[in-house]
């Protein structure tokens, strides 16, 4: 009776434990390839080099087959419990001249500081996004499915988990159900690779990357040479991400006096009042920090998607 007991309570805590796990946060996007193939992009000069950018908006309005393609795969990852972002009304919260010309162009018009899928991507704060390429075989009365489905990092762009195939020809020629048949047998293990990303991410931290620079001949006459005491402020700006990042996570690839380029920074996934951490709200920490005593130093924060943020020095 006891043994009885004794396994019903560690099936009960485990159950629990299990419905305390959180899981990411998906978003589906058609793939580059499919946009372009499909001919649903825009051309956009980057330095002087012409570049094909995806133009979401154009496909959803314009393809059933892609927003049954997305709806799909929505359904699937719902059923699986999976928190979904929709991307057509991510769009619709999205000003169109902006995201097209401000947020695809620098100030300048000559680098390419955002790209669509990085503006959607922050204004929706998905964990993983998922692009889908597809094709459909035509053979005769039969009709197959050929696939990719991508995950990647929506803070880094690093793929996280893949899967790909092709169904077997049927006669039924809809997309949404040829790419169902496709991919369903393939769903658990491509589900537990994105929990498995998704766990290491929680215990080890968000990966993003952080600029700092200074406004030359600014205001505050600083720079990251500047000493506060004994220590200049380049070395308190270290021991403050050291402080702030996961396991005092991340590397300084390159520093001088006018700018500090911090790369693979591990941040919480989530803040004290459990919001959902980017890496222009880390930005911001620092930010205040050095706004106070015995600082005083104003700065600005510029944020470049979810996954960079620029701490500019001197003046707001």
């Amino acid at each position: 009776m006891k043994k009885v007991l004794l396994l019903t309570a560690v099936m009960s805590m485990a159950i629990a434990v299990s419905a305390q796990i959180k899981k990411p946060e998906l978003m589906v996007f058609p793939s580059e390839n499919w946009c372009i193939t499909n001919g649903y992009y825009t051309e956009v000069t980057n330095m002087d080099y012409q570049q094909k950018v995806p133009a979401y908006r154009e496909a959803l309005q314009e393809n059933t087959q892609l927003k049954l393609a997305i709806a799909k795969i929505n359904e699937l990852f719902a059923a699986r419990e999976f928190p979904l972002e929709d991307l057509e009304q991510t769009l619709k919260n999205i000003d169109q001249e902006r995201a097209e010309d401000n947020l695809t162009m620098s100030k300048n018009g000559n680098e390419l500081s955002e790209t669509p899928l990085d503006a959607i991507s922050r204004v929706a704060k998905a964990d993983i996004i998922l692009e889908l390429t597809w094709s459909v075989n035509d053979m005769g009365l039969k009709h197959s499915l050929t696939y990719i489905l991508e995950a990647k990092d929506a803070y880094t762009g690093k793929s996280v988990a893949a899967v790909s195939g092709t169904g077997d020809p049927s006669m039924n020629a809809d997309v949404a159900v040829l790419l169902e048949e496709a991919i369903v047998s393939r769903m658990d293990n491509f589900q537990n690779s994105l929990m498995d990303y998704f766990g290491t991410m929680q215990e080890q931290g968000r990966e993003i990357r952080f600029d700092i620079k200074v406004f030359a001949d600014n205001e505050a006459g600083v720079d990251l040479e500047t000493e506060f005491g004994e220590d200049e402020l380049g070395d308190i700006i270290q021991r403050w991400m050291a402080q702030n990042t996961v396991s005092q996570r991340f590397s300084l690839k390159a520093a001088s006096e006018t700018h500090m380029d911090f790369t693979q920074v591990r941040i919480p996934l989530y803040d004290d009042y459990g919001i959902a951490m980017d890496a222009s709200s880390f930005a911001k920490k620092l930010q205040k920090a050095l706004k106070k005593e015995p600082f005083k130093i104003p700065s600005k924060v510029l944020m470049k998607g979810l996954g960079r943020a620029v701490l500019i020095i001197g003046e707001k």
